[in-house]
């Protein structure tokens, strides 16, 4: 038996592994979760997914961060001031300290956003940065290359690291501050934040051990936390097995399938949050060119059933989405609703030449998304009614992304949180035409580029009126729907569960970021 094997089997039930796996009369500050997928690295700029940025807020802070409101909160940054169009002041918390010792100021500030615009996967976001520069050791200046409204929305992924401990070579003669893409660098295996926890021990795949970080500036929180053990469970079962039998404290992911028997168990606590991440399908339009055709891409889009998934795979727990953005974003519009039409679908393959179909490979995640592996069989099903037959291969997380930034299937399943939480950023990853220079496009698997509807977001993002702002982006939902450009099945709904005593509901969000810095546990 493997260590992975021998290590979940003892998680749910309950017992030792060499003394390392806590018993069930563990201290009420250990917290033992079972998410779904553990951090792909330790490097927060190389990979832009909602793991990493859960981990960010375990072992980093963000200037400011969201409330469960959509408000902003001071964390790294005590004040702001949008001194004119271009320019905010930021005024920075003193006494913090990183994880190293160093002391954090305003040039770790102006070094994590000077990377960040170095980044694959970040640059994009970070365009509209003009420049940063300290102007004391606690107040840094941050300019914009043109009005922009979202620059606070910004501040919550600047999560500044230690420069001083990212600077210089290795042993290897290696760039530590180097970014590299699934590989082997400094910063993918090294880390030092200021968050509430210090990263003491990690077996990829297997687990990762935290300690609260005895010199946290934020001595306000009642978190009471003082060791996390983070285990990942990627099988849906075994995951609440986990946790049902005490084998865990708290989990993500619980499956829709499996809410009402969590819901009825008298030991721990269901919590359940409207989602506002997107999953989808990108067509590849380089690997195929009847996907350049859009009259195949609507009847892909037709020949889908989202309200069937969203009632019977996703048992309700899911929105059906014909559109990035979902109610309550700058962008989105009610008109836009899924269309499932299978007669029309097929109607518009033969108008396009493919009456008799053509054979597509289709990659999916097995351990990311809620029931993502049944999603994508359920559309290989319903795409082989239009004679599309569909090769589909799912694979666990780790594998997954270094696949998927390849290009090299015909078609991929992907969700999305926007960055933001506006709907510019979702176009600007997942749609806009592919540029390595600034970003753009950087999730866009399918190779999709329509000009007009980039211009259009692109504009909007310097205009500062906002209705006019949200105005200009329904037009775009609009024309990516028609063109579909991306194909939407629903907005995801969130659940986590946990043991009785262990206080989640203050901490979770629906931005899918659990806060457990100021987790309390009163068992």
């Amino acid at each position: 038996m493997t260590l992975k094997k021998t290590l979940l089997a003892s998680i749910i039930g309950a017992t030792m592994v060499g003394g390392a796996m806590l018993p069930l009369t563990a201290s009420a500050e250990t917290l033992r979760i079972g998410y779904s997928a553990d951090p792909e690295t330790l490097d927060i700029h190389e990979q832009l997914s909602g793991g990493m940025l859960r981990f960010s807020h375990l072992a980093f802070d963000p200037l400011v961060r969201w409330t469960k409101d959509f408000d902003f909160e001071p964390r790294l940054a005590t004040e702001w001031e949008q001194t004119d169009d271009t320019h905010i002041r930021m005024t920075l918390r003193e006494g913090v300290t990183f994880h190293s010792g160093n002391e954090f100021t305003a040039k770790d500030v102006v070094w994590t956003i000077e990377r960040l615009q170095e980044s694959p996967d970040y640059k994009a976001i970070f365009e509209p940065i003009a420049s940063a520069e300290a102007i004391d050791d606690y107040t840094v200046e941050i300019t914009t290359t043109e009005p922009y409204p979202l620059m606070l929305n910004l501040a919550t992924y600047i999560f500044p690291m230690d420069s001083q401990f990212y600077t210089g070579e290795t042993d290897n003669g290696n760039d530590k501050a180097e970014i590299v893409k699934a590989g082997n660098s400094f910063a993918s295996r090294n880390i030092s934040g200021t968050g509430p926890f210090r990263l003491t021990d990690r077996r990829q795949g297997v687990r990762v051990d935290f300690e609260r970080f005895e010199d946290y500036w934020d001595t306000e929180t009642e978190g009471n936390v003082s060791s996390i053990v983070l285990t990942p469970i990627s099988e849906n079962a075994s995951r609440v097995a986990a946790l049902l039998s005490g084998g865990v404290d708290f989990i993500d992911a619980v499956p829709p399938n499996d809410l009402e028997r969590v819901r009825e168990s008298g030991d721990v606590e269901l919590i359940e949050v409207p989602g506002t991440r997107i999953i989808g399908f990108q067509l590849n339009q380089e690997k195929v060119e009847a996907f350049q055709d859009v009259r195949v891409r609507q009847a892909v889009d037709l020949a889908i059933n989202q309200e069937g998934i969203a009632d019977r795979l996703m048992r309700g727990f899911a929105t059906p989405a014909g559109q990035f953005s979902p109610e309550g974003y700058s962008g989105h519009n009610p008109d836009l609703v899924p269309r499932y039409d299978l007669e029309r679908a097929q109607e518009l393959m033969a108008e396009a030449g493919y009456e008799d179909g053509f054979t597509v490979d289709m990659i999916a995640p097995n351990n990311r998304y809620v029931n993502d592996a049944q999603i994508a069989q359920a559309v290989a099903n319903m795409l082989s009614r239009i004679n599309i037959r569909v090769n589909l291969r799912t694979m666990p997380l780790a594998q997954y992304w270094p696949e998927y930034d390849t290009r090299q299937s015909d078609i991929a399943m992907l969700g999305w949180h926007s960055d933001t939480e506006d709907s510019a950023n979702f176009f600007q990853y997942l749609s806009f035409c592919i540029d390595d220079e600034t970003g753009a496009g950087q999730y866009n698997y399918g190779n999709y580029c329509n000009e007009e509807i980039d211009a259009l977001v692109t504009e909007a993002d310097s205009v500062t009126d906002l209705e006019r702002r949200n105005e200009m982006l329904r037009e775009a939902e609009a024309m990516l729907y028609e063109d579909v450009g991306f194909v939407m099945l629903h907005w995801q709904n969130l659940a986590y569960a946990a043991a009785n005593g262990v206080d989640i509901e203050p901490v979770v969000n629906a931005i899918d970021f659990p806060y457990l810095g100021d987790l309390v546990i009163s068992r």
